[in-house]
């Protein structure tokens, strides 16, 4: 008796999955065909970036639409050649600050990142560079996620930490591409688990990611 009914939960269960996945099909489809009546570009671009949109916008097809084309726009802005290489950002990456360390067992890609050897970058385009910088990372993150996995992990560790790091043009810098991630990209598609930290950085960053 238990184990009919539990098969019965389980078939619809499945069934339910499989409408869901049915109706985020279609939508997907219905959102492919408008952003790419808008903008040929979006040709190019595969299903499971469409997805994250459209998921963020809970299937709404207008909303994530607008949204991605959005997002369209500002990375042909920011990323003129599609990516950022290193030779754009070189005294970001001498100071070897950020590392990618494999996968979390969620299976969400990991960066390590150490306040202490982030120092102010004085050469001229020195914000500008921090920025790019930001992106790099973040594309470099987003490239390692299998699957339909959407999040990453940060470890941020400001052990260390101290006047001499203080940047605060990088932290402006920072935040205006938070804000920019924020307002295209889905909301809180990132967790970060702080390391001797301070309490300001919660305060700072707990608009744009989950805090754990």
């Amino acid at each position: 008796m238990e184990n009919s009914k539990y098969n019965g939960e389980v078939e619809e269960k499945g069934h339910r999955m499989k409408n869901s996945n049915e109706k985020e099909q279609n939508e997907l489809g219905h959102m492919r065909t408008i952003v790419e009546s808008q903008d040929p570009t979006s040709k190019e671009v595969d299903d499971k970036t469409l997805r994250r949109f459209l998921r963020a916008r809970d299937l709404n097809v207008e909303k994530a639409s607008a949204m991605f084309l959005k997002y369209l726009k500002w990375r042909r802005t920011f990323i003129p050649n599609g990516s950022i290489s290193e030779s754009e950002i070189p005294n970001e990456l001498a100071q070897k600050k950020v590392f990618l360390q494999g996968h979390d067992k969620e299976g969400r890609p990991v960066e390590v990142v150490f306040g202490a050897k982030h120092f102010p970058n004085k050469a001229k385009g020195g914000p500008e560079e921090f920025k790019r910088f930001v992106v790099y990372v973040l594309e470099k993150l987003c490239s390692r996620m299998p699957g339909d996995q959407e999040k990453f992990t940060a470890i941020a560790d400001v052990q260390g930490w101290g006047y001499s790091n203080c940047d605060i043009r990088a932290y402006l810098g920072q935040l205006s591409i938070l804000q920019v991630i924020a307002g295209l990209l889905p909301r809180k598609a990132w967790q970060v688990v702080p390391c001797s930290c301070a309490c300001y950085f919660y305060d700072s960053m707990e608009d744009y990611f989950s805090i754990h």
